[in-house]
């Protein structure tokens, strides 16, 4: 009954407290989002309870005791759940069962995650198979960070290759050149701004560039 007086539409469950979900509420909680963590285990309620506001033990494939926490007046969920595949797609069947607006739901395998959007999940997050690709493509050339934003284009951190160091964005023609736009400069020590083509870029200087996915690891491959 605790979880139903303190429910809203703006609040999040997140529903599994290990590292992931962790980070992922202790985040939200910056972010100034009132969230409500659950676990089975009770050794890791009582290691949360310090540092979140409001954490409960109970047993998320369980429907009636979600119920009894006021799920069903969330916002928004994220199952973050970990190894436990079973309890991962029953505790994400119960959250579609009470009628959560948005649920996120945390995938080990494209099986498991097939299964997750079956049964209703409205995101599937592979943050592990995620974090591999994009440290795999900070270990190529020059790129520093890599984000997918689709399947074939992505944003890429990069230092500036020399072939255009001291020269304009425009003169450097980036865009005819290697097919690829820079959306934002940061120079040693300052802050990213928004890249115009008269921005010149310097050694050192940090560049984010925008391209389909062979385009950018081509272009972070120059010297």
């Amino acid at each position: 009954m605790k979880g139903r007086s303190l429910a809203n539409n703006d609040q999040t469950l997140v529903i599994g407290l290990g590292r992931f979900g962790r980070a992922l509420a202790a985040t939200l909680g910056d972010l100034g989002k009132e969230v409500m963590g659950v676990d089975a285990s009770a050794q890791i309620v009582q290691d949360c309870a310090p540092t979140m506001t409001h954490v409960v033990r109970a047993d998320s494939t369980d429907a009636e005791a979600l119920r009894q926490l006021g799920a069903a007046e969330f916002g928004s969920a994220v199952v973050a759940i970990g190894s436990d595949i079973q309890a991962s797609i029953l505790t994400t069947y119960a959250l579609v069962d009470l009628g959560i607006p948005r649920i996120w739901a945390k995938a080990i395998t494209a099986e498991h995650g097939a299964i997750l959007e079956r049964v209703g999940a409205h995101r599937v997050v592979f943050p592990e198979r995620d974090m591999g690709v994009r440290v795999a493509h900070t270990m190529m050339g020059r790129t520093v960070d890599y984000i997918e934003l689709d399947e074939d284009f992505v944003l890429v951190e990069t230092t500036v290759p020399r072939e255009i160091v001291g020269k304009t964005l425009k003169d450097a023609a980036l865009r005819r050149r290697h097919d690829v736009t820079v959306v934002c400069v940061k120079t040693p020590g300052g802050r990213f701004e928004y890249a115009t083509p008269e921005t010149v870029v310097g050694e050192g200087d940090l560049i984010v560039v925008a391209a389909a996915i062979d385009k950018a690891q081509a272009f972070a491959a120059l010297e």
